[in-house]
Formats: C-alpha cells, structure tokens, sequence
C-alpha cells in the first residue's frame, strides 16, 4: 500500500522541537550544574533548546576542481 504524498516527511521539513521531556530537561541541567538530587521536579527551572542548524557545504570553484584533477586551464 503507498502512502499519500501530503504524509510524507522531507528531510528539510524536519525541526528542532521546543519542548523537552523531563528526562531531557533533568540531564540538560544536570550537564550544566544546575540539578542536584535534592531538587524538586515540580518547578523546575527552564532550560534553553538550542536550534540545530545544518550547515551548508561550500561550492568548490572550477578552476581548483579542474586543478586538482590535474588539467591545466588553457
């Protein structure tokens, strides 16, 4: 059976989630300092998500691919 086009995920559609689970938000604090088994969970302070961003590959000019592969540019 396909799958309709509109169900499907792209790879650029795919985001950064703005909200963590407690476990997450726990071992976020707990790398930086901020959490001790003492705390409470109820009131928790909030934690940054940091956004993923891809970086883009850098195009390569001609002339150096055509240099690297040994022609010479006339």
């Amino acid at each position: 059976m396909t799958m309709d086009r509109s169900l499907k995920v792209q790879a650029g559609a795919i985001k950064s989630r703005n909200v963590l689970t407690r476990a997450e938000r726990v071992s976020r604090l707990i790398e930086l300092d901020r959490w001790t088994d003492e705390s409470d969970v109820v009131g928790m302070p909030k934690v940054r998500v940091l956004k993923v961003s891809l970086k883009k590959k850098k195009k390569v000019k001609k002339e150096e691919a055509d240099d690297k592969k040994g022609k010479k540019k006339k």
